[in-house]
């Protein structure tokens, strides 16, 4: 038999009051179906389901208009819902660690006593906020030929390919039948036109039967996935084959590789603190690692990509396309940025990293997953 649940117990699990529940079933919103053995009316399992998406789309803003239209909707199921939830919520949260970024800029600002103008507050709390970091991305993050020569490469006779995470686009290979995955709208805003048709969607919830495609690829995405290894499963159930880009926190020492993170900037290796081992993620791929060489004029704005070329970390715009900057927080980096432009100017870098200058590559731990 069918459990039944009265409207007062539904009001105080859902935390909504008894008026609510009224309201939305005057509308025809939500609609107890059911009845108690004493002839009440009562919410069954379905009705609970559809309250349920009622609520999380009406905490998230949504007017009850566009939420009835929303849970309406024909084509879309309970597991639909929560994906369409999930991503709303991931946004979301990416739009809140923005905002806190800029808060403590600002109040670093402040605390030096200088003064901040309206077009920095708006600017720092506005509608532009998460735009703006996001669109960095398009002027410096563009596809690395020699990096996509080895990711084209791993993806051998594969036709069709699944991109997870798949940002504006970059390494999609054009020669191939592609699917695009990425939960920021963002980011599926600046896809150029023509680029391959893209699904709101996260990692770890792929919406796609077992074994759809020939390969499921992803670049430079994986340390921002709520769970990495759950969505490195999932690309395996969905595809024959894994392509991955990530990067490897296993080799002892691993922070000193780069002289940015040993010198300027030690935070980064809390930034990655819960990032899994490079072994527990080859594993859930079935994949082998191989390494992937960060050339000194990388056209891809990646965190590593200036490593002969530190001046670049001075600039703002070239920060704000990684985001590792906005994870260590205002403070460091602006420590980091002091430091380095003193170090820059009296010849200290220079002296450090002499070694350098004759090198046309570095493996600074990037790594492809190939399985």
């Amino acid at each position: 038999m069918e459990e039944h649940w009265t409207v007062g117990r539904v009001a105080a699990l859902a935390g909504v009051s008894v008026r609510t529940l009224h309201h939305y079933d005057r509308i025809g919103l939500v609609r107890p179906s059911a009845r108690t053995a004493a002839g009440y009316r009562a919410y069954a399992s379905g009705d609970v389901e559809r309250l349920r998406e009622v609520l999380a789309y009406r905490r998230l803003g949504f007017g009850l208009r566009e939420i009835a239209e929303l849970v309406g909707d024909p084509t879309a199921d309970a597991v639909a819902h929560l994906r369409r939830l999930r991503g709303l919520l991931l946004e979301r949260r990416d739009r809140a660690e923005a905002m806190v970024a800029a808060i403590d800029k600002e109040l670093d600002v402040r605390a030096k006593g200088l003064k901040v103008t309206a077009e920095e507050q708006l600017g720092m709390l506005g509608a532009q906020l998460y735009e703006a970091i996001g669109g960095a991305y398009t002027a410096t993050r563009r596809t690395e030929p020699r990096i996509a020569a080895q990711i084209w490469d791993a993806l051998g006779d594969a036709q069709t390919v699944l991109n997870v995470g798949a940002g504006t686009g970059s390494y999609e290979p054009v020669d191939r039948e592609v699917t695009a995955v990425e939960p920021s709208a963002v980011m599926r805003e600046q896809r150029p036109a023509g680029a391959a048709p893209c699904v709101a969607a996260a990692a770890e919830q792929l919406p796609f039967e077992d074994g759809s495609f020939d390969v499921a690829m992803a670049v430079s995405t994986v340390h921002h996935w709520q769970d990495p290894i759950a969505g490195l499963h999932e690309m395996r159930r969905v595809a024959r084959r894994v392509v991955v880009l990530t990067f490897d926190t296993d080799e002892p020492g691993w922070q000193d590789r780069f002289w940015l993170t040993r010198d300027y900037l030690p935070e980064f290796a809390g930034v990655l603190a819960e990032f899994p081992s490079l072994a527990g993620m080859s594993e859930a791929a079935g994949a082998r690692a191989e390494p992937v060489p960060v050339p000194w004029d990388c056209a891809d704005g990646l965190f590593e990509a200036y490593w002969r070329r530190p001046e670049a970390y001075l600039e703002d715009h070239v920060r704000r396309a990684s985001s590792v900057w906005t994870r260590v927080g205002a403070r460091a980096e602006e420590r980091a940025v002091r430091r380095l432009g003193d170090d820059l100017a009296s010849g200290r870098w220079a002296e450090r990293n002499a070694a350098l200058t004759g090198l046309d590559a570095a493996d600074l731990g990037l790594r492809l997953l190939v399985g």
